[in-house]
Parts: structure tokens; sequence; C-alpha cells
């Protein structure tokens, strides 16, 4: 697939500006687009190829390693997409590592910067989809403030939930209903959530999360979310599975 590069060019320089601003004025602005494609490697510079090869060859012994494979091209989307499904199913899944077993899991699409193409994934594949330092974590909201989540993951058109919740929101952002694994929310009861601990915080507009109780979150670099999704990867590679997920109607728009 062919990319762009956007270039912002302005008649006036920036820097003679803020020194000479009685002299300066931004008559113009204008852009271009510059495609880079393989064309630019038609002609490869020997000497910058000479000083980036020890780096690459470094980058590469740590990235390369495969993890698993995926069953198709998994990309993020709201409301709902196969990758942010992924994502919430193995928070959950990843409550076994734990001594956790939570009834469901948010993941938030801001956070998933990639996404996975049909084939082979390697370790730089999942820091790609990954690339941020959010560890797992696990607390308990009440029905109460459940149903107050549920309303800001609508008011944001959704975010990656896993399997079993039921929402039905407007194309404008308001929450119709919400069901758990079949069941309306009972304001009274307690839940267990699996989520990041960015989230945890109240952080992407999902301050409900803020009224959690009984928090879990280990800070250890092992608990950072990437290495889980890669424990998974293996896991299902071991038993000669392509790891794969599909849009379900977790989250419909109405």
């Amino acid at each position: 697939m062919k990319k762009q590069l956007v270039i912002f060019c302005c008649v006036a320089c920036t820097v003679a500006a803020t020194s000479c601003r009685s002299h300066y004025q931004v008559t113009d602005i204008q852009r271009t687009r510059i495609l880079v494609d393989q064309t630019y490697d038609a002609t490869p510079d020997a000497q910058a190829a000479a000083f980036i090869k020890p780096y690459q060859h470094e980058v590469d012994s740590v990235m390369s390693p495969v993890v698993g494979s995926c069953a198709r091209y998994m990309a993020a989307k709201r409301p709902e997409s196969n990758l942010s499904n992924l994502l919430a199913d193995i928070l959950v899944w990843g409550g076994k590592m734990y001594n956790e077993t939570p009834q469901m899991a948010v993941y938030n699409m801001g956070g998933i910067r990639a996404g996975f193409a049909e084939g082979k994934v390697n370790y730089g594949q999942v820091v790609d989809v990954a690339p941020f330092e959010n560890k797992i974590c696990f607390l308990t909201l009440t029905g109460e403030h459940l149903m107050e989540l549920f309303a800001q993951i609508a008011a944001r058109h959704g975010e990656g939930v896993s399997r079993g919740v039921e929402l039905a929101i407007t194309k404008d952002g308001k929450l119709v209903s919400a069901r758990l694994n079949g069941q309306e929310i009972d304001p009274n009861a307690s839940y267990r959530v699996a989520t990041l601990d960015y989230l945890a915080q109240g952080n992407d507009g999902l301050v409900a999360f803020k009224a959690a109780k009984d928090l879990v979150s280990p800070q250890e670099a092992r608990n950072n979310v990437r290495f889980i999704i890669m424990d998974y990867f293996r896991e299902q590679a071991k038993q000669g599975k392509a790891v794969d997920a599909q849009v379900e109607g977790r989250i419909v728009e109405e």
C-alpha cells in the first residue's frame, strides 16, 4: 500500500517572523503531497545504509521473532471492530494470570495504534498495535456505575468491549440499552471489570471508572498489555490456531 507524507510550507519564515514581527507577515500558506513509495529505494544512500545497519540489526533481533498468526486482517473502528473485540477479550483471558475472573473488559480505541495483517505476527507488530506502557488492571463497579460507563462509551460512539456485552446506542451517542451475558444490569450488583490502568484513572472520557472499588493494578513491566497480547498469540499458536475475531454486534448503532 502506498503511503503519503503531508508537507506544510508557508511563505513567511516562522523564525524571522518571531524575531522581526514588525517586518514580516504570513501572506500565504500552501501544502503539497509527496508520495513516499519504492521509488525512493531505487538509488539507496550507501553511507546512510552503513550508518543504520548496526542499529537495524539490533532492532530486528528484538522485533522480528514471531509470536503467532492472524486468521484475517484486523483493524480498529467504531462502534465495534474485530480488533477491538479481540483486545478486550484478551484482557478477560489475561485475568487467569492474576487469579481474577472478570465478567467483562474495556479496551479503548485510542490505545489501538495499528492493525494486524493476515498471516504471521511478530513482536514488533504487537508493539505497533499496543505501543503504550499500559498495564492490565481489575476493578469492581456497581451496576449503577457500570451503566454510567456504558453511557460514556456510547457518547464516544464505541470502545472495545468483551464478549457478552450488548450495547445499543444512537447515532448521536446516546445509550439505548445494555445487557451483560444476556442479563439486564442490576444497579445494586457488583461487576468485576478488566481494563487498562490508563482507563481506570478515568481517562478518555470514561470517568465512571473513578467510582471503582477493589482495584488491582500490578505495575511490573511484565504486566504491560502488549506482553499479555503476545502471550495470548503464543498460546493460540501452541494449539495450532491462528488468532481470530469478528464483529458480533456487541455495540450496535441504531
